[in-house]
């Protein structure tokens, strides 16, 4: 149930969260050595945290690798955050929010655990309309071939975003946004009717695009959805298929289903995708399976 496009809900879901930990949620999972890597915002800390897992299942306990830092006037708290292991060291990109808007950040660490901020300073602000007061929810590819970092990122309102946009960096710090933003806006169907928000993307073997996003019917209800683009950037079509993840009615997830992270594993000719589900004011993270490459 909640699922189409052949995608299925793991029976024990939630796989992390509970009362004790409270809300975790807009997870990055990355695998390192074999062994996965789950980057999530702690709403009660404010903080960034990250756990461990050999099976995508069975995660440790959290420990957290960023803390906000209050003195600096943007980043009262730290959420939606992306990890990247390029250039010999981890790269994180993060939103950071205070005063009713929000920023992006970058810090590097040589252990995926210590991070050390680049600046007291975003590298990202709101510079256009179609922006408003926030930008979020990065995520971002190293692009090997062209050395290059490319940043899929959700802008609007500070609570939910409204649309995505596209930029690029060398440095991970200096980045250059697309001229032709917003690359990917809200739809006609009644899944992303009201708004689309944070997104992961993948490059297919075949130089094919796949974005995995937030679908909003309206400001509380959330699905998650798949749209394909040639080149990552322009001309994104949506799956016959979506959404492939919604609430099940007064399940853990029940009121709406947010950001994916996945993870296509070749080995097991599969999907991997993890996404924070709500019920009222609790969040908690799931996993959906595909079998199968194909979708």
């Amino acid at each position: 149930m909640g699922t189409q496009g052949g995608w299925t809900k793991y029976a024990g879901n939630p796989v992390l969260g509970n009362k004790s930990l409270g809300t975790c949620f807009d997870v990055n999972v990355i695998r390192v050595d074999g062994v996965f890597r789950m980057y999530f915002s702690w709403r009660p800390r404010k903080s960034l945290a990250v756990c461990h897992s050999s099976d995508g299942i069975n995660w440790d306990e959290p420990r957290e690798v960023m803390l906000p830092d209050e003195q600096c006037g943007w980043e009262n708290q730290l959420n939606r955050n992306c990890v990247v292991w390029a250039r010999g060291k981890y790269h994180l990109w993060y939103t950071g929010q205070a005063r009713g808007f929000s920023r992006i950040g970058y810090a590097t660490s040589k252990d995926g655990y210590q991070f050390t901020r680049h600046s007291s300073m975003p590298v990202m602000i709101p510079e256009f309309p179609w922006e408003f007061q926030s930008v979020m929810n990065p995520f971002v590819l190293h692009d090997e071939e062209r050395d290059v970092f490319r940043m899929w990122y959700a802008a609007g309102e500070t609570y939910e975003p409204n649309a995505m946009g596209y930029a690029e960096s060398k440095d991970g710090a200096n980045w250059r946004k697309s001229p032709i933003n917003p690359i990917f806006v809200k739809g006609q169907d009644y899944y992303d009717k009201n708004r689309i928000g944070g997104c992961e993307v993948v490059r297919l073997d075949d130089g094919r695009h796949l974005m995995f996003y937030i679908g909003y019917e309206d400001i509380d209800t959330a699905r998650i959805c798949i749209a394909e683009s040639k080149d990552g950037i322009v001309n994104w079509r949506r799956l016959d298929c979506n959404p492939i993840v919604s609430p099940d009615k007064e399940s853990w997830d029940g009121d709406a289903c947010y950001k994916p992270s996945v993870f296509r594993d070749k080995a097991n000719n599969r999907w991997l995708l993890w996404y924070n589900g709500r019920l009222r004011h609790d969040e908690y993270i799931g996993l959906v399976i595909h079998r199968g490459l194909e979708l």
